[in-house]
């Protein structure tokens, strides 16, 4: 009897161990940039187990590096129908949805996103794209709010701090979207929209 439990629990550690290397394959794939060759592997995997969220989860991110919304829409529909709580597969259906342009659905999933996971890898992305769905609302206050959370979690990115200089102009803030405008332009002295818009600003300012 302990013998046969013995072969049992070896076979399930075999099965693990190659169950996490079929893993780790397609997520250096990805992360290599081979996304076609990701997208085989993972749906490979999910033929033999269908349930299995980390394959979905390499296959989400690999479609959407290849634009491939509809695709990663319907199979990552299909993760959260088996776990509707994997923050992962929750993110992904934020960022499919905001690239399909449907701007409530990412909302309600990028906020349920900041609730799952905080502090997670793509909280800063996340807030960042929250506040591209604002400015497509035109709720500038909340763009605002939530470009200022993703600069918080990243604070070296030119391109959001020129998007929070809109965002404010956007507003009629004047006075802070000079401020977000000159720390775009003081990471990328070069940065056309935030050069732009600070000329902006200043000529409404009257000291352009």
């Amino acid at each position: 009897m302990k013998k046969a439990l013995f072969i049992v629990i070896c076979l399930f550690l075999i099965l693990s161990a190659l169950s996490a290397q079929e893993y780790e394959d397609a997520l250096l794939l990805y992360r290599n940039g081979k996304y076609e060759e990701a997208i085989e592997v993972c749906l490979q995997e999910l033929e033999e187990m269908p349930g299995r969220m980390d394959s979905y989860v390499v296959l989400g991110w690999s479609l959407l590096g290849l634009n491939r919304y509809e695709e990663a829409l319907e199979y990552t529909e299909k993760a959260y129908g088996f776990t509707p709580s994997d923050y992962r597969i929750i993110e992904i259906l934020g960022e499919t949805h905001f690239y399909l342009g449907n701007n409530q659905e990412a909302l309600r999933f990028f906020e349920e996103y900041t609730v799952l996971s905080p502090t997670g890898d793509r909280i800063e992305t996340v807030y960042y794209l929250m506040g591209e769905i604002f400015i497509r609302l035109g709720e500038y206050n909340h763009a605002d709010i939530a470009f200022s959370t993703a600069l918080y979690h990243y604070p070296n990115s030119a391109n959001w701090w020129a998007r929070l200089g809109y965002a404010r102009e956007m507003a009629r803030d004047y006075t802070w979207a000079i401020d977000a405008y000159s720390k775009a332009l003081k990471l990328n002295a070069a940065h056309n929209e935030a050069l732009r818009g600070k000329d902006r600003v200043e000529k409404a300012l009257g000291n352009g």
